[in-house]
């Protein structure tokens, strides 16, 4: 089991905190000290997991804000209110996500459901918040990927499958590339830029949570039984969230993660066990596509890292 160093005194940010890998994290982390603050889309189900937590860590210091990574003003405001504050932000957790919705969805700003949530979002709320990152003696930003990513394809001439048929497998795999991208691109930054900023990215193996059975049901009126790419791994070993989240902790935490270091579980083709470096898919080792990728994110969220940071 891992053990999360002494987080006295840091400020936390994880988002997709009222479940899952999120609530585990908050949980591991307030435990250790950190003051968290819990980014939720919907409170009432934040105060809920906050106080599920408080009533086995009564100690613990996590405060429940809302946001939607699948809403740019509510990145935006939720950063705001964070910059407001003015507390120097230690560590920024990545985690929220979708997973393989049945159809094609759009967030409120246009972009396919899944590279809008699990990677635009994140995107944009990452570089909103690099002034209090920077603000801190060591930030870091830890980012969860997928296994999927290993076979996802970003594709830059239809990134929001506006032209291709959908497939919500394909999809999660692209958005979850995605963000491995930009553990390494942003590792890249701010070795160029000399900010004392690491940035980690990790996978959780096969973790059973909500995210499998949440994001195909978007959209139906009934539950499904499940389908494609989820239905065809039942077979596989899974693990719950206390051991799936240990790579994030890891990667958030540990004194031996290093610049664009990726992380997830040991055993079992990478699928569950104790936590240890993950091999990073090439496609996320290609530094122009990495450059690529950040620039035209850039211009979709209309959020650069010079425009809020000195």
């Amino acid at each position: 089991m891992y053990v999360v160093p002494d987080q006295t005194g840091k400020l936390t940010v994880v988002t997709g905190a009222n479940s899952g890998t999120g609530k585990e994290a908050v949980r591991r982390l307030g435990a250790a000290g950190a003051r968290v603050v819990m980014g939720v889309r919907t409170v009432a189900k934040g105060e809920q997991a906050r106080a599920e937590i408080l009533a086995e860590h009564p100690h613990a210091q996590l405060e429940v804000r809302r946001i939607d990574l699948a809403d740019l003003a509510s990145v935006k405001e939720f950063a705001d209110g964070l910059i407001a504050d003015g507390t120097p932000l230690d560590l920024l957790v990545n985690n929220a996500g979708v997973m393989a919705p049945p159809t094609r969805m759009t967030t409120a700003d246009g972009f396919e459901l899944q590279m809008g949530t699990n990677y635009l979002g994140p995107f944009a709320l990452t570089v909103r918040l690099l002034p209090l990152l920077l603000a801190a003696p060591a930030p870091r930003v830890a980012t969860m990927s997928s296994g999927t990513a290993n076979y996802g394809r970003i594709h830059f001439d239809d990134l929001q499958w506006e032209r291709r048929r959908y497939s919500p497998s394909l999809s999660y795999a692209q958005s979850k590339l995605a963000d491995l991208m930009l553990t390494q691109q942003l590792a890249v930054i701010a070795a160029e830029r000399g900010w004392p900023l690491l940035s980690t990215g990790a996978h959780p193996g096969y973790t059973l949570t909500n995210l499998q059975t949440t994001g195909p049901n978007l959209g139906r009126d009934k539950p499904s039984r499940g389908q494609g790419l989820l239905s065809a791994l039942n077979f596989l070993p899974s693990q719950a969230p206390e051991q799936g989240t240990e790579p994030l902790l890891y990667a958030a935490t540990s004194a031996d993660a290093v610049a664009g270091g990726y992380y997830g579980p040991s055993k079992r083709f990478g699928l569950v066990g104790p936590t240890a470096t993950a091999r990073t898919t090439r496609r996320a080792l290609d530094t122009a596509a990495n450059a690529r990728l950040w620039a035209e994110s850039e211009r979709l969220t209309g959020v650069a890292p010079h425009a809020t940071v000195a």
